[in-house]
């Protein structure tokens, strides 16, 4: 029996949603080796609750890590895992390292 996976719509936020845009293009290419089906998109924080209802997971650039808490208040009844890239993964756009952040969170 094959297990069909669900689609991950993941979130990037960053200050003004430029570097996450290029982590955003690094887990796509990554996912797409990996044969991974995800959307993966980038934007400011400011736009979260514009996208809230559309994502399972959201991904936060370390400099917006003091924001953790609130936005995992925020996503709580959303069904929407959080959690911040560290530095070492989103400093080099390791996409492949995010990757694996997602798919830890996934369980």
């Amino acid at each position: 029996m094959k297990v069909v996976k669900k689609m991950k719509n993941i979130l990037l936020i960053c200050g003004s949603g430029a570097s996450s845009g290029f982590m955003a293009a690094a887990i796509r290419k990554a996912a797409k080796k990996r044969k991974v089906e995800v959307t993966v998109k980038a934007a400011s924080e400011s736009q979260l609750d514009d996208r809230i209802n559309e994502i399972d997971y959201l991904l936060i650039g370390p400099h917006l890590s003091y924001m953790l808490k609130d936005l995992q208040e925020q996503t709580k009844d959303k069904n929407v895992q959080a959690a911040v890239i560290p530095q070492a993964v989103y400093g080099t756009l390791n996409g492949e390292k995010a990757l694996d952040l997602i798919l830890k969170m996934e369980g």
